[in-house]
């Protein structure tokens, strides 16, 4: 039996729900590194090997100073005024339910959707996403970009896991429920 490829939300948030700062700002993030903790992220990415992503995402991840961190994926970025490629991602600016179906009858790894706030948006309105993972972070930020938009249909979730780490963030893990 082959598998099913799943279409992974894999993201932080602020407890009240927002990804950055209404600037983009990530930087609170950091509030929750305690070295060699990752989270879990070092065993998820074992499991994709296809990374989407918006273009403002992308340009956030390449402002660090550190190497491409989805090296040995494919990868494709959502844009609306970007296309071809450069050495690291695939740009893509046609219907994302187009490029997902496309992606699920290759055979591979689960496809990790690392953002952003748009890209998760346009998934969810699709119901493309089949299982969530939230890491809360303790801090309430009060304003910035959200995470979920107002205005997509409702869906159901099942939760498959909640874990709680001494540096107070939380991660709750869901999968959709279809049918």
């Amino acid at each position: 039996m082959t598998h099913q490829r799943q279409l992974v939300l894999y993201i932080a948030a602020s407890l009240d729900g927002y990804i950055a700062r209404r600037d983009g700002d990530i930087g609170w993030l950091s509030m929750v590194e305690a070295p060699p903790e990752d989270y879990g992220y070092a065993e998820f990415v074992k499991t994709v090997d296809t990374i989407i992503m918006g273009r403002k995402t992308y340009e956030k991840v390449l402002s660090f100073d550190i190497p491409w961190p989805h090296a040995g994926r494919k990868c494709y970025v959502l844009s609306k005024t970007k296309t071809g490629s450069d050495e690291n991602v695939e740009f893509y600016n046609g219907p994302v339910a187009e490029l997902i179906a496309q992606l699920r009858q290759k055979p591979g790894l689960d496809i990790y959707c690392d953002g952003g706030a748009d890209v998760v948006d346009e998934l969810m309105r699709q119901d493309l996403i089949d299982r969530y993972t939230v890491s809360i972070i303790p801090v309430l930020l009060g304003d910035g970009i959200a995470l979920f938009k107002p205005g997509r249909p409702e869906q159901k979730l099942v939760c498959t896991g909640s874990r709680a780490f001494p540096s107070g963030l939380v991660q709750l893990q869901y999968e959709r429920k279809r049918g």
